[in-house]
């Protein structure tokens, strides 16, 4: 057994002579130190032996181990040390270049608008995805059974009130900060809301059931139409350029009387007539309005002493004007070849 124990030991010291590296250590460690080498089956059948040879073969084996052990020990630090030995690096050879992020177009002129508001004092504000029926719905004026709270074009969620009806949606617009903005600031007020949408839409080049919506909201003693007038215009400058002219026209909203709606002269022809403005020299990005008094009075805002007018418009139907995308689906597709481009 001593005589197998001395052979094994030569046989292993003299292959750990020829390491080189940290992937040829590991192969001998395998081969020669595993469980299933020759020494530690020669280890196994010690516990064979008579008491006196067990004795003297186990003190045997420990010194073979110790000393094993001692040479691994030097051989690793060899192989460290040249690892860590610093890499000549030359200077003057060209870096490697990283790709990195940047902003979405979406979020590019989200910033921009959010700019805007805040040098006219506008807060800018956030609220929750998931809303009630009461704040989405019925504290803007929406009647009991208006078409916007059918199924087809609203995603409730399956929670029901006292009376069994589904009383939580996915917001379908940001307006119902509206109202939470006048609970929490009252009056004065003014404050702009982006956030995100949805809307049981069929998509297309067009249309998306999850997009991003802008409502602006502006609440004073004596606010008239005229003031809803002139930061709309200074919205148009912003975007689309200081020749940027505004028409509004009257259209019916629930929550504002009267209400508008807002056009922007046709950045790509000026007016002229287009494919994209459909040949009318207009671009008809928002609604607007003064605040309708009862949803003022939802708000716990006196409406014999305060005036307020309201907007709002879709994120990406701006970003699709400003930049002359066609597809409104891009915008969530991931695709990076759309993305780079901004």
């Amino acid at each position: 057994m001593n005589n197998k124990l001395i052979q094994i030991k030569k046989e292993i010291l003299d292959k750990l002579e020829e390491i080189k590296d940290s992937e040829n250590l590991k192969n001998i460690e395998e081969k020669y130190l595993g469980r299933k080498s020759e020494l530690a089956l020669t280890l196994k059948n010690i516990k064979n032996l008579s008491a006196d040879l067990k004795k003297e073969a186990g003190l045997l084996a420990n010194s073979i181990k110790k000393e094993i052990d001692e040479k691994l020990g030097e051989i690793r630090q060899k192989i460290d040390s040249h690892n860590n030995k610093k890499e000549f690096i030359d200077p003057t050879l060209p870096g490697e270049i990283n790709d990195h992020g940047h902003l979405h177009p979406t979020s590019i002129v989200l910033e921009e608008i959010e700019d805007l508001f805040s040098s006219m004092g506008f807060m800018i504000l956030d609220g929750p995805e998931l809303e009630s029926d009461y704040y989405n719905f019925t504290a803007l004026n929406f009647a009991k059974h208006h078409p916007a709270r059918e199924m087809q074009d609203t995603f409730f969620i399956n929670h029901k009130n006292k009376e069994e009806e589904y009383d939580m949606v996915m917001r379908t617009h940001t307006s119902p900060m509206q109202i939470r903005a006048m609970e929490k600031y009252g009056a004065p007020l003014k404050a702009i809301v982006p956030g995100k949408c949805f809307r049981n839409e069929a998509t297309d080049a067009r249309h998306e059931h999850t997009f991003y919506h802008i409502e602006g909201i502006m609440i004073a003693e004596d606010i008239s139409f005229a003031h809803l007038k002139g930061v709309l215009e200074v919205v148009g400058k912003k975007l689309y350029g200081p020749n940027t002219k505004l028409r509004m026209r009257p259209k019916h909203y629930p929550f504002v009387e009267p209400g508008s709606n807002g056009e922007y002269t046709c950045f790509l022809c000026q007016g002229k007539g287009c494919r994209v403005c459909k040949y009318t020299g207009w671009l008809e990005i928002l609604g607007c309005g003064m605040i309708h008094p009862e949803v003022l009075k939802k708000g716990g805002i006196d409406p014999e002493k305060y005036s307020g007018f309201a907007f709002g418009f879709g994120l990406d139907r701006l970003t699709m004007l400003k930049y002359n995308i066609d597809d409104v689906r891009l915008f969530n597709s991931g695709d990076l070849q759309f993305l780079n481009q901004f």
